[in-house]
């Protein structure tokens, strides 16, 4: 990538698109502090809404523009929100002296009362959002199958909202996105399975998706309407993180420009607390979605966010469970050797079980041991130097990345990914996991390597003008080991280091033995407690079974006897 695109990444990735102080044109803004209702902001379009204008408002009370009714339901509202909670529907009423319709959402936020209005047309008429999203629920529940469901969703949202194109859009572990559903008027181009680069969705994007589950921009030529003031009590610039109104970043209203795009919405699908992706939807015209339809989607939302986490966990739990017998099979053979230690090369098959792998191997004493797809011995120098490298401590190492241990991919032997794991750094002995490369011909959304569109003299950075499907061969790179298969090799390696240590120090291994003969010798004496005990309360016994009992109990007294001068020796008396 050149230093043109490489600066222009760095400046997307800084904008503060959440301190854009401004909001778009199809609603207004009314900010108060409690508890008297004192407006402190108010966007500069609020005249056509109150018939007063942004000074007459300003530090003046709600109460003198809103109606009780209407603050009483934003009170409630309030009640039921918390500081940094998204936006939700307080109300629907008429708003000044033309009583316009409108619907009122309303959040806290830094201390104040953030009040977002947008005016109904007088014909609307919506079902309950609730009512709906149930609708929508039940036609995608009895999916099992992943790919179905997905496309399930992009159906339903699409038939909600009557975008011309709908997506599911999944974020990769390498943070790039990938269209995996899709619904979509016959007369666009397919962008199922394409793939999108990281820099499409900066960081800072992402983390308003996750505060801001439902996002519309109904026009995307609209011309921002300023805050005012735009700057808060400390002089600080206005968080708008939370606002549904929020005026975006002009590079991306751009971005959507050169996708042919006017109206767009975004359902963000949350699992475990991370953005797992989004459900995309754009519009060919201008296009208005109304609070009721937002609201549904936001509910159907959260649905497919708790099916997919649900799935996930699903996933995980098999994972352990299946791992979990690996463990505690491996556990038991190593118990019953002499040795754990030099057990463990015999193991390696029942080891490369506990996770997903297609290989295993083994360095112990400076040698090479190995099961299933692994590299050849010659390359054990450059696995242990990536490993100093990498600066190695106590807990697992990892990368899919066959240049990160190999000097190029063709000696690799088709090896990419490895997690290792270290048994004694002193000796520089480790456990290696393997997965071979995976081979993929990607289809790009435009060449990954030109994000932006930059001008000759590098003063004009924009997004890119073209989304034709870009082709990619990728080597040298395996599946991601994701955080369950470091959960399962995090306690594969604890069980491991344990019985690692009784064959590496001679001095545990003699504790161990005479730990177990002070057990047997406790064992045999209860034995011989028994049977004395039995033999004198034996009134009815023949002289032959007498004899027979008697010298069983001489055995036993042999036996403990023995037992004792091993323990002796072994100084466990």
């Amino acid at each position: 990538m050149n230093p043109a695109h490489e600066r222009a990444l760095r400046e997307c990735a800084d904008e503060p698109i959440h301190l854009s102080g401004a909001i778009q044109p199809h609603g207004y803004l009314i900010s108060c502090q409690l508890p008297d209702w004192t407006i402190r902001h108010v966007s500069a379009n609020v005249e056509a809404l109150t018939g007063a204008t942004p000074e007459e408002m300003l530090r003046q009370s709600l109460r003198e523009f809103l109606t009780d009714d209407l603050i009483q339901a934003i009170a409630e509202a309030i009640g039921f929100g918390e500081p940094g909670a998204p936006p939700q529907r307080a109300a629907v009423g008429n708003i000044g002296p033309l009583a316009n319709l409108c619907d009122i959402s309303v959040h806290l936020a830094d201390g104040l009362v953030h009040i977002e209005v947008e005016p109904q047309p007088l014909s609307a008429r919506e079902r309950s959002p609730t009512v709906v999203a149930q609708t929508m629920v039940a036609r995608v529940a009895g999916s099992g199958d992943i790919e179905d469901f997905n496309q399930r969703v992009a159906e339903q949202v699409r038939l909600l909202t009557g975008y011309d194109r709908v997506m599911v859009y999944r974020f990769r572990h390498d943070d790039a996105g990938e269209v995996v559903a899709e619904s979509r008027d016959s007369a666009l181009p397919a962008y199922l399975g394409l793939r999108y680069p990281q820099s499409d969705i900066p960081v800072q994007a992402r983390a308003l998706y996750l505060r801001n589950r439902v996002r519309v921009i109904p026009d995307a030529t609209y011309v921002p309407v300023p805050i005012l003031p735009d700057r808060d009590s400390r002089g600080g610039a206005l968080d708008l993180s939370q606002m549904a109104l929020r005026s975006v970043s002009p590079v991306h209203l751009e971005y959507l420009a050169n996708m042919g795009v006017v109206a767009s919405m975004s359902i963000s699908i949350i699992a475990g607390g991370r953005l797992w992706g989004l459900i995309a939807c754009h519009h060919r015209t201008a296009r208005r979605v109304p609070p009721g339809v937002r609201a549904a989607a936001d509910l159907f939302g959260l649905f497919v966010s708790m099916r997919v986490a649900s799935r996930e966990q699903q996933d995980a739990v098999a994972l352990e469970e299946s791992a979990r017998s690996v463990r505690d099979t491996l556990a038991l053979r190593l118990d019953n050797t002499a040795d754990p230690r030099l057990a463990l090369q015999s193991e390696l098959d029942l080891m490369g079980r506990a996770i997903d792998s297609d290989g295993v191997g083994l360095v112990q004493a400076g040698h090479w041991y190995c099961a299933g797809r692994a590299p050849d011995e010659s390359r054990l120098p450059g696995l242990l130097d990536w490993l100093r490298r990498s600066g190695a401590g106590t807990g697992a190492v990892s990368t899919v990345r066959a240049a990160d241990w190999s000097r190029n991919a063709g000696e690799a032997d088709g090896i990419a990914g490895v997690l290792a794991l270290p048994l004694d750094l002193a000796r520089d002995e480790w456990l290696f996991f393997f997965r071979c490369e995976q081979v993929e011909d990607v289809r790009w959304a435009g060449s990954p390597e030109e994000p932006f569109l930059v001008d000759h003299d590098g003063s004009k950075i924009g997004p890119r003008a073209s989304f034709a499907a870009w082709h990619e061969t990728v080597r040298g790179s395996s599946a991601p080991w994701s955080d369950a298969d470091r959960r399962i090799v995090g306690r594969l390696h604890l069980m491991l280091r344990e019985r690692y240590r009784r064959g590496a120090l001679p001095g545990e291994v003699s504790d161990l033995g005479a730990h177990r003969v002070r057990l047997d010798i406790r064992e045999q004496r209860g034995r011989l407690l028994q049977l004395s005990e039995l033999l004198a309360g034996l009134v009815h016994v023949s002289p032959q079974d007498a004899a027979q009992l008697s010298d069983r109990i001489n055995t036993l007294e042999s036996e403990l006897q023995s037992l004792i001068g091993t323990a002796r020796v072994a100084g466990a008396e």
